[in-house]
């Protein structure tokens, strides 16, 4: 590198970020909350606090517990097995008979179903089921009143194993199959999409949000997703060696920008072209990171607030000029692999005559200044207003054909003036773009049947969500929330409102994000105040001891979930989901929306009389107060 390199790519970066300084905001508040990097922000804004179900030193010694961290992701699962459950010596006495395998299996069920319906009182007692008076079995039937969805599960599966431990072991392994899943196909290859966006932000004023979707227009979310993990095993057998570990980081390091160019690279071909640019610059890589630490001083001093709105940012887009810099180098002296790194228009941009060429429909349809009909009448404004369409007719079917074809102009005309990346004019053939994934157009209206039917989509997603989180961090099944059916209503709510009252802003994503801040919180502290007001004082949810909490109803971290997860709802889940409902006819659609409503207003009323606690659920304010004593 030449002399003052560091200085002028950090120039060039602040100047990059100064752009796009929402945007990369953004992208490493996802990547810090996903688990892909910066994951200290979310120990530093989390203050440990001794639990409702907190044991004793000397009690949690006697147990042994199985930890164990996917590498590269912040989840770690907890399955506690032999402190889970405290044997009842007389019944294990029994059971451990030659013989009274098959009595054990039958009796535990006949227990669950038994004392899934006993009384709200009898149920708070610590019941002896499948022998046991601790645990996620005896919490199941303890903590839910009806006796629901899960009790049944539960004395299936049991009855299959016949035995409670394997039962849970089972369930256990299921749900870390599925966030495995998620760290391979989300959280391991996020820093893929990141790269792509920081490496976007450098020669163009503009980065649309559908760039957050480029892989799967492109067919490579998979490739990509086994790419990345296979780069991430090798480096974590590395990192076994010590000294291993710490060279291969910096020549592996340069691997998610090579991916982020060429989705098509494999993992071997990338490592190997990633070792051989670095060949050299791995010392120079390390003090470009120590240059750093001021900012990371000033980090850790201000709780990651820095961090999280200047310098993440700035350092991806000051490494996002280094691997310019390292590409440009291994091209000009033709390095063995450099031919892979052939996006040519991501670092330099195409002139007008070559747009106009790959854009020449794009701008004979913006020359015609099409223009979208008015909608008219009260049911029109409302639509125009909130989004919602009452009832589907021709004139409406006729302006979303318009809306469409407008929508399209607006995400190509920014491509076809030069603002934005030309994706026409990508190394990836324009042929292989997913229709499915063009036909998600956020700028679109909702008939009001779907807005049901998603409502109970997010709420349920949300109910499987926090089962599988408790399940996995606590080692016991709960059914969470306030009612008992297999929904929060919480996540559907938060999700049709953020459609509904944040339609006129799609249009401005950073606005958007920062509405659903606003609308999500106020939703969550309110909800959360009516049910400690109705309920005595219990609570569902807790973030006394989190980072800018407020009366342990809302907290900073949880803010800014609400406002990824709303731009996620808004510019990808919700059209994704509405182009699968459109597909159902009127006469299913309807009375199924129907039966849900029928059925959640039953669970509202019953459980408005007996709501769903118990421990893992609730935490009412006596036990806080004498939790915030002992601390």
């Amino acid at each position: 590198m030449e002399r003052g390199w560091r200085k002028k790519m950090k120039r060039q970066a602040r100047s990059v970020l100064r752009r796009h300084y929402a945007m990369f905001v953004v992208v490493c508040l996802a990547a810090g909350f996903l688990g892909t990097e910066f994951s200290g922000l979310l120990t530093v804004w989390r203050t440990a606090l001794p639990g409702e179900g907190t044991k004793p030193p000397q009690e949690a010694q006697s147990g042994w517990a199985i930890e164990v961290q996917i590498p590269g992701s912040q989840m770690i699962t907890r399955a506690v097995f032999d402190t889970l459950y405290e044997n009842d010596l007389e019944t294990a006495s029994d059971g451990d008979r030659p013989g009274n395998d098959e009595a054990q299996k039958t009796a535990g069920t006949d227990r669950i179903q038994t004392e899934a319906g006993a009384q709200e009182a009898e149920a708070q007692k610590e019941n002896r089921i499948l022998g046991r008076k601790r645990g996620v079995f005896a919490a199941i039937v303890n903590s839910v009143t009806s006796g629901t969805l899960l009790v049944a599960a539960a004395s299936a599966l049991n009855s299959f194993f016949g035995s409670a431990d394997l039962t849970l072991a089972w369930m256990i392994l299921c749900a870390m199959v599925l966030y495995f899943l998620l760290w391979v196909f989300v959280t391991n290859m996020y820093i893929v999409i990141s790269r792509r966006i920081f490496l976007e932000g450098r020669c163009y004023q503009k980065i649309p949000m559908e760039r957050f979707l480029f892989l799967l227009k492109i067919r490579r979310w998979k490739k990509v997703s086994v790419t990345m993990l296979i780069v991430s095993v090798i480096r974590l057998l590395w990192d076994l060696t010590i000294v291993g570990g710490v060279i291969k980081r910096y020549s592996y390091y340069l691997v998610p920008f090579i991916v982020a160019e060429n989705p098509n690279i494999s993992a071997r071909e990338a490592m190997a072209l990633s070792g051989r640019m670095m060949n050299g610059h791995k010392w120079e890589c390390f003090l470009f990171e120590l240059s750093f630490i001021g900012w990371d001083l000033l980090s850790a001093a201000t709780l990651r607030l820095s961090g999280v709105f200047f310098s993440y940012p700035y350092q991806v887009a000051a490494f996002g000029e280094y691997y310019a810099g390292l590409r440009e180098a291994a091209i000009e002296k033709k390095l063995q692999g450099s031919e892979k790194l052939s996006d040519r228009y991501l670092f330099e941009r195409a002139t007008q005559e070559i747009l106009d060429i790959a854009y020449g429909d794009v701008i004979d349809l913006m020359e015609e200044e099409l223009q979208l009909p008015g909608r008219t009448g009260l049911l029109g404004k409302l639509t125009s207003i909130f989004g919602i369409v009452f009832v589907r007719t021709k004139e409406e079917e006729t302006y979303e054909e318009w809306q469409d074809e407008h929508m399209k102009i607006l995400l190509l005309k920014d491509a076809a003036k030069g603002q934005c990346y030309p994706a026409r004019l990508s190394m990836m053939p324009e042929e292989e773009k997913r229709m499915w994934v063009d036909k998600m157009r956020y700028l679109r209206s909702y008939y009001v049947w779907n807005l049901v039917l998603m409502f109970f989509v997010f709420a349920f997603g949300g109910w499987v969500w926090e089962v599988m989180l408790h399940l996995i961090t606590d080692g016991t099944l709960v059914n969470r929330g306030v009612l008992h059916g297999p929904w929060l209503p919480i996540y559907g709510a938060g999700s049709v409102l953020i459609l509904i009252l944040l339609n006129r802003l799609r249009e401005k994503p950073l606005a958007e994000f920062a509405a659903a801040i606003v609308l999500c919180g106020a939703v969550e502290y309110m909800t959360g105040y009516v049910l400690e007001m109705t309920h005595n004082g219990q609570k569902w949810w807790d973030y006394s001891g989190y980072f800018l909490n407020l009366h342990g109803r809302i907290c900073a971290e949880g803010l800014l979930v609400f406002g990824i997860g709303g731009v996620a709802i808004v510019y990808i889940l919700a059209p994704l989901l509405d182009n699968l409902f459109r597909r159902i006819p009127a006469k299913i659609l309807v009375p199924l929306c129907i039966t849900l409503l029928l059925l959640f207003g039953a669970d509202q009323i019953y459980s408005s009389r007996h709501p769903n606690t118990g421990k893992g659920i609730t935490r009412c304010a006596a036990e806080e107060m004498q939790m915030v004593r002992k601390v």
